[in-house]
């Protein structure tokens, strides 16, 4: 039986994530459900919008050309970040291969992409917070709101932080942080402004 017991004793339950995966086995919640497990808790994900979709789209494409054969680039696909999130990225560059993750998901990710507009507070907050305690070198959130991104890097753990944060124009190329001499302009990010 999955554990559902309080971490700590006067708290709500928590789900596992094995609890979580349990559920789509079984065939309570199917692949097809948008939701995600963030901090032991079934969230349900924002219906995705046109600028979404193709952002989201754009941004694989970007990174499928950044990144080549060095890292497997995962769109919206889910990742398993301790014993009670188990997010759903729109982009995620793991390490490895497709193929390294025919029987479970990854564990860990070198990159992390969330295309925000309604969502852009979930993405600052708990998001951020999840990935920097997961230890993911690095998090861009494409705020389609004010046509940006906001990079993070250098995550404090204990703390469930980003130390570095900053704001990336259309203009400018970055770096990725786990993958050096890996970087790419972000306009291929943005949408093209009206």
């Amino acid at each position: 039986m999955a554990d559902l017991t309080p971490s700590i004793p006067g708290e709500p339950a928590r789900m596992t994530v094995d609890r979580y995966l349990g559920l789509v086995e079984a065939g309570v919640l199917s692949e097809d459900d948008r939701v995600e497990l963030l901090e032991g808790v079934v969230v349900a994900m924002t219906p995705s919008n046109p600028p979404h979709a193709a952002v989201v789209t754009m941004a694989t494409r970007a990174l499928l050309r950044a990144v080549g054969e060095r890292a497997s680039v995962r769109t919206q696909c889910t990742l398993v970040l301790g014993r009670f999130s188990a997010p759903e990225p729109d982009v995620a560059v793991v390490p490895g291969s497709d193929r390294d993750y025919l029987s479970d998901h990854p564990r860990t990710a070198l990159l992390v992409v969330e295309v925000a507009d309604t969502s852009l507070q979930q993405d600052r907050i708990t998001k951020a917070a999840i990935y920097a305690a997961a230890g993911i070198p690095e998090y861009w959130i494409v705020n389609l709101r004010e046509a940006v991104v906001e990079a993070m890097c250098d995550p404090d753990r204990e703390h469930a932080r980003y130390r570095d944060a900053r704001t990336c124009e259309r203009g400018e190329r970055i770096e990725l942080a786990a993958l050096p001499g890996t970087s790419m302009v972000l306009a291929d990010l943005l949408p093209t402004p009206s």
